[in-house]
């Protein structure tokens, strides 16, 4: 891998990661693009790591004001503290929804569905979806302190759809939020908050997969660049994306997740099986 090439990946999985446009689905159209293959999820988990550290250090404040919330409430049952740590709860049923049936439906994601065609579909739903929350739903009022534990397994649920090639985590998580009545800052705070657990905890099980035939693959100095530039470009657009919804629309996304669909499906080898 060049260093350049190095800097696009990190490029594409910053700007995707949050994004509800699939950093999956665009990982892999590069790679089938640059003409790399990277066995299992390896490269794209280290990206990822990169992406949660952009989280972490953007919400730091608001990571620190729920997990000061949740045990302050634990330990003191002061009522001010409630609404944080029912939050946290929520963050945890959502992270244990999507982290069981994760593992499970994981090995049910069979060759037939790693195919640009699936990847294709997937970001067509993910389109449809963008479409129907923005214009056939009435935004909720609903904020971390009226959250229930129905609308935390929802969230989860929903959230467990992103195994599927081409289905966006934020994009679901997203749509499920505002579906569920969450008002849109509330439900892009929970889905960036979200977001924490489950790729580290993503990370965690697939450590297997960093080898030393990985770092040799790509190279020290590469990994390094990607991860910085990925890091950069999440702080983007993290930053990027919450301001574009104080003001636009998602339906923008959706055009967007057509338009990539059109591409894969006219440009990418439909025999191609994508090692995912």
């Amino acid at each position: 891998m060049s260093l350049i090439e190095a800097i696009i990946f990190g490029i594409v999985q910053g700007i995707s990661e949050f994004l509800p446009i699939s950093s999956t689905a665009h990982i892999v159209i590069t790679q089938l693009m640059l003409g790399y293959t990277f066995p299992g999820l390896s490269f794209e988990i280290f990206l990822h790591l990169a992406s949660v550290l952009a989280v972490i250090l953007y919400f730091w404040k608001d990571l620190w004001e729920v997990i000061r919330g949740f045990f302050a409430f634990l330990f003191r049952r002061s009522t001010e503290d409630k609404p944080l740590f029912f939050f946290g709860v929520y963050l945890l049923v959502a992270t244990f929804i999507t982290g069981i049936l994760g593992m499970l439906l994981s090995d049910v994601i069979s060759d037939a569905m790693k195919t640009p065609a699936m990847i294709a579909s997937a970001l067509t739903v993910t389109g449809l979806a963008l479409i129907f929350i923005e214009r056939f739903h009435k935004t909720g009022s609903k904020d971390e302190s009226s959250m229930t534990m129905i609308d935390a397994i929802l969230v989860g649920l929903g959230q467990t759809l992103a195994v599927i090639p081409g289905i966006s985590r934020s994009g679901s998580t997203l749509v499920v939020s505002l579906l569920a009545g969450l008002n849109r800052e509330t439900a892009v705070r929970y889905s960036f908050l979200l977001s924490i657990p489950v790729i580290l905890g993503s990370t965690v099980m697939a450590l297997d997969e960093f080898t030393a035939e990985m770092v040799t693959y790509i190279g020290p100095l590469n990994l390094f660049v990607a991860f910085v530039v990925t890091f950069f470009f999440s702080i983007l657009g993290i930053i990027w994306l919450i301001e574009f919804l104080k003001r636009s629309k998602l339906i923008y996304f959706a055009l967007y997740c057509f338009a990539l669909a059109i591409f894969v499906y006219l440009y990418i080898d439909p025999s191609t099986v994508i090692d995912i």
